[in-house]
């Protein structure tokens, strides 16, 4: 009954079941396989921090260069490379540009970001055509207001494209537009209605096409700005991996939807499909016209100084990032190709293995720290026990690589900041002051679980629900498309990462949570239809 009154028996008596429960979970990370997914978390964090850090030096490079340009006498190095680029000589000669920008409601930064975009110093002709899907829309209103204010300064439009049949609203939305653009434009820009431009940037853009024609899309990337919710910092770190397949300098593999610059007469005569691929059953514009581009081998550039500031919305919480998730990780169930499906599927299972490969580890140096602080609290012997001092080893040297990580991300953010407080030096200037680093690193965490979740999610539904439009993709196309038609005493509708107001009612937006949104997003999987509203 008493254990046979042996020392070792009474000791191990002693210890509750949690403590051996515990114990044996942390010895248990301590075998082999356990050790090689430890190594492999600090090894993905390293990597991590290596590609952070060749971000930072193009960036870098790019701010040595513009100070380096005013120091010989050029005030305007934000806007060109040479001064003499600004003579009249040289203006008049700059080729016509329409900027495409295809919108869907009005959010609280969207105003300030049209405002960067109509007012910018490029010298040549310039024309916007901002396109909705109706003009129920919260931003045909507001872009009327816009244009008002600059009746006799720019050449801008709003159309109307009506409702998409066989593409998204936004591809419909932009090939509407360039059915409408001047006959005489050489590029055409396509830009989200998030983007912050530079005064510079269209310039900048036009300069390297001029000086490429070999280029087929020029690119940038955002500049995540979180508003202090967790769910910003999701989405910062969400973008963060990516931001390094950006900052190049020049040939890259990425493409952001967000900012392309194309040849205008691509789209005129469908060279290399691009219209058809594109108005056939395309989802995502992006991603459609970079699997063009690796099939006729096209060039894809990024110039460094196309990095573009991005106001996250103060009310962002998780439920809306979940939102954004889905509609980022349904991406990879669309294809132009079988080589492209092939590569996509390829994204997607090295995506997911690597998101939980990089979890995992933290996972298992909780248990181990909750075994070390137990077995010093209570003076276990190591003979009791067993506790292993591999795994603190490990979690001493995960924390190491995290701390390296976090550094590194800093440094490009701290690097991106400083070049583009540089390119908008009339704008008020971004600080490094606000990010908190504890939520990043927890958003970290919460992303990479959640990505996984989320793309097993979108692999097997094979349908969204993108600001009230469902999409089903059949064979990587759109198939079918299905609108939820809001409910007049539901409230505003907000989506995507600016908090924008879809429908137009003005009050408060109705509160989510994040489990709210998990059991939401439950019951979808069987019953699609019934939520879409």
């Amino acid at each position: 009954m008493d254990g046979g009154g042996g020392e070792g028996g009474g000791a191990l008596s002693s210890m509750d079941a949690f403590d051996s429960f515990l114990f044996s979970l942390s010895n248990s990370f301590s075998t082999p396989l356990a050790l090689f997914i430890q190594i492999q978390g600090c090894i993905i964090c390293l990597v991590l921090a290596f590609g952070w850090a060749c971000a930072a030096y193009v960036r870098n490079r790019e701010i040595k260069r513009i100070k380096g340009r005013v120091r010989a006498g050029n005030s305007f190095a934000f806007i060109c490379n040479d001064i003499s680029e600004l003579e009249h000589s040289n203006q008049v000669n700059l080729p016509r540009v329409t900027i495409i920008m295809p919108l869907k409601g009005f959010g609280e930064h969207n105003l300030h970001n049209w405002r960067s975009q109509v007012t910018s110093l490029y010298g040549g002709p310039l024309e916007f055509l901002f396109v909705v899907e109706s003009t129920e829309d919260p931003a045909y209103s507001a872009v009327l207001r816009l244009l008002s204010d600059y009746r006799d300064e720019v050449d801008a439009r709003i159309l109307v494209a009506g409702l998409a049949t066989t593409c998204s609203q936004k591809i419909h939305n932009q090939l509407i537009g360039v059915e409408q653009m001047h006959k005489d434009s050489k590029y055409v820009l396509f830009l989200d209605d998030d983007v912050r431009l530079h005064p510079g940037t269209i310039g900048a853009l036009t300069a390297e096409m001029e000086k490429n024609p070999d280029i087929f899309i020029q690119t940038g990337y955002p500049l995540d700005l979180p508003s202090g919710s967790l769910g910003s910092y999701c989405i910062y770190e969400y973008h963060m991996p990516c931001s390094m397949g950006f900052a190049t300098g020049g040939k890259t593999f990425f493409l952001w939807g967000g900012c392309m610059m194309m040849h205008a007469d691509d789209f005129r005569y469908d060279r290399y499909g691009v219209v058809s691929g594109l108005q056939d059953g395309g989802y995502s514009d992006d991603m459609t016209l970079a699997a063009i581009a690796g099939a006729h081998k096209r060039l894809i550039t990024s110039p460094p100084v196309a990095i573009f500031p991005h106001p996250l919305a103060s009310d962002l919480n998780l439920g809306r990032y979940w939102n954004y998730l889905r509609k980022q990780t349904f991406v990879l169930e669309s294809y132009t190709s079988h080589v492209n499906k092939m590569m996509n599927r390829a994204l997607f299972t090295s995506h997911c293995y690597l998101s939980w490969g990089f979890v995992a580890p933290y996972f298992m140096s909780m248990i181990h720290v909750a075994a070390a602080l137990r077995f010093y609290a209570k003076g276990y012997s190591l003979e009791e026990t067993g506790f292993s001092t591999v795994g603190m080893t490990m979690v001493c040297s995960l924390a190491a690589c995290t701390i390296i990580e976090l550094f590194s991300m800093w440094n490009l953010t701290r690097v991106e900041v400083h070049l583009c407080n540089i390119l908008s030096p009339e704008a008020p200037q971004l600080s490094l002051a606000s990010y908190n680093w504890g939520l990043v690193f927890i958003a970290i965490l919460v992303d990479n679980f959640l990505y996984t979740i989320s793309a097993i999610r979108s692999h097997f539904s094979q349908s969204i629900n993108w600001s009230g439009i469902r999409y089903y993709l059949k064979d990587g196309k759109i198939h079918k498309i299905e609108r939820s038609i809001p409910k007049v005493d539901m409230g505003p509708i907000y989506t995507d990462l600016g908090g924008k107001h879809l429908y137009g009612k003005k009050g408060m937006a109705p509160k989510v949570s994040f489990l709210g949104s998990l059991a939401k997003t439950l019951a979808q999987w069987r019953q699609p239809k019934k939520f879409d509203s």
